[in-house]
């Protein structure tokens, strides 16, 4: 830092050296007893010290500022330009007009993304409302045609709660609810959406479930289990799913459907990553899979797949971070 501080004030050192010499000349050309020119000189070269001392303080104070520029906010930046050296006016005017654009231009970006986010909820919220019309409408009459009317109508409705959590994942302010549950219930309960689609597609489903107790928010996790659920019955046209728990805090979902070819495996989780089996079903839109990842991260649980083509996938979900508790 004194090296760049020093090389920024090169001219002013110049000048005082020039200045220097020119009075130490003069007192020669006139020959003034060395005391005469020694005392003068020793009290400028003092207060140039002092004058430097601040410099370098002043300096290296907006230089560590700007180090910081990285994990800036505004108000920072903004204490960054209050009070700036002279010759920095200049730059710090014009930081002032950014700073000035930059956060007009957040405001106004943020009010969009409210207004967005607003009307998409209310709209999730307002298409349940002939969604579970025609679920009573269906609910009483039972043949293929209201079955497989119920399974579509089903699957319309995961993609609404799939709209309602991409949108609320994005809020500044998130519903999580951390409590301890039995993992057992929380898949129970995600199967039991599903049993009119086993039963339509003619698919076996396997529980191998241990009394484990998780601390999770219920409600996210249990979209994390129907939506690997729905990818695993989207993708099996024969055989069935197998669901496990064991002891150790983990959770697995496997199917024998077609698989994922090893160059999709490592990013089937990223966001709108689709795949080639996702290519060649034109319904898929990259984005369950991608919500659990994120909903796990948030939960503190880990998710990952392995998988062979022609054979099945297995997603395991792990809650071992938090140390769950198992009773055999």
């Amino acid at each position: 830092m004194l090296k760049d501080y020093l090389n920024i004030r090169r001219k002013i050192f110049l000048c005082g050296v020039i200045f220097i010499f020119i009075f130490l000349l003069t007192f020669w050309l006139y020959g003034l007893p060395l005391g005469a020119v020694l005392y003068p000189s020793a009290l400028c070269t003092a207060a140039g010290a002092v004058f430097l001392a601040f410099d370098f303080a002043s300096y290296r104070k907006h230089r560590n500022a700007l180090k910081e520029i990285k994990s800036v906010t505004d108000a920072m930046l903004s204490a960054i330009v209050q009070t700036p050296p002279p010759e920095h006016e200049a730059w710090a005017e014009a930081m002032r007009t950014v700073i000035s654009a930059h956060n007009d231009f957040s405001i106004q970006t943020k009010e969009k993304y409210t207004d967005m986010v607003t009307y998409y909820t209310v709209w999730a919220h307002q298409i349940k409302t002939p969604i579970a019309s025609m679920r009573l409408i269906l609910g009483g009459e039972d043949s293929e045609l209201s079955r497989k009317a119920s399974a579509e109508l089903f699957r319309i409705e995961q993609y609404v709660d799939m709209v309602l959590a991409f949108l609320r994942l994005g809020s500044d302010t998130t519903d999580y609810v951390f409590s301890q549950h039995r993992l057992d219930d929380i898949v129970k309960q995600a199967v039991r959406k599903f049993r009119g689609e086993f039963i339509m597609r003619k698919l076996s489903l396997t529980l191998k479930l241990s009394e484990t107790i998780v601390t999770t928010d219920e409600k996210w996790l249990s979209f994390v289990i129907e939506q690997v659920l729905s990818n695993a019955l989207k993708y099996t046209k024969k055989g069935g799913i197998t669901i496990k728990s064991t002891g150790d805090g983990k959770l697995t979902v496997s199917d024998t459907g077609i698989g994922i070819l090893s160059h999709d495996l490592p990013r089937i989780f990223d966001n709108g990553y689709t795949g080639s089996n996702g290519r060649l079903d034109k319904s898929a839109s990259g984005i369950g899979l991608y919500l659990c990842k994120r909903i796990c991260r948030n939960l503190s649980h880990g998710i990952s797949a392995v998988s062979e083509v022609g054979a099945g996938t297995t997603v395991t979900i792990d809650f071992s971070k938090q140390h769950p508790t198992s009773h055999d």
